[in-house]
């Protein structure tokens, strides 16, 4: 199997650091291949604008969805965009390991779908390809997440909610937009509060997970 990381965290060291080496240790043992895009250590721009584009189908009017398309179609996406594409293409399965901030995923994640999962190439709007028929249909993905809260705020009925509804915008509307197969979220919560002990059992249920594959 064909494994991309797609991970956003600022600090080699961090735990979500700690989590993407071990996946990518882990699924190489089991003899899939891994192929990573570490997000800050490519600077990866997060902003969908015009210098996304080496060329465009509109110069009085910046549509982004529109040249997304025109840009697929004829080859003149950006070199970085580009280069992800070609990785989302290969990858069977995408694991997206990063801290929710706010509540939702870094702005440099978000980045990265705006404009790597672009009109044309994971989805279609002019042919209504998306969700059962969106372009990525047949791949997998999964979440895998830390938060800075216990996992009890996650839960119906406290503050943040229950974790798998408040990530509905994440895993329904973004990815199952594309067609992707969205897997359980695997998550450790207010890793911070735990002990060593603790935190060391929720890495081994990780690991457990990764050998599933």
């Amino acid at each position: 199997m064909n494994v991309l990381i797609v991970y956003a965290h600022p600090e080699p060291k961090s735990l979500n650091g700690k989590l993407k080496e071990l996946a990518v240790e882990t699924l190489r043992k089991k003899g899939h291949a891994v192929k990573i895009s570490d997000l800050h250590g490519l600077n990866f721009k997060a902003t969908l604008d015009q210098s996304d584009f080496i060329s465009r189908a509109n110069l009085e009017s910046f549509n982004p969805i529109l040249e997304q398309y025109n840009a697929v179609k004829t080859g003149n996406v950006s070199e970085d965009v580009f280069s992800e594409m070609e990785k989302v293409k290969w990858a069977d399965l995408i694991i997206f390991q990063f801290p929710i901030y706010w509540t939702s995923m870094p702005a440099i994640l978000k980045g990265w779908i705006d404009r790597v999962f672009a009109n044309g190439f994971a989805f279609d709007a002019a042919e209504e390809k998306f969700y059962d028929t969106g372009l990525l249909k047949g791949k997998k993905a999964l979440l895998s997440i830390t938060t800075g809260a216990p996992r009890i705020l996650y839960t119906e009925g406290m503050p943040h909610g229950d974790i798998k509804q408040l990530l509905t915008s994440i895993t329904h509307n973004t990815l199952g937009f594309v067609g992707l197969e969205v897997l359980p979220i695997f998550g450790i919560f207010g890793p911070g509060a735990m002990d060593a002990e603790e935190l060391e059992n929720e890495i081994i249920k990780y690991r457990k997970l990764l050998e599933s594959f």
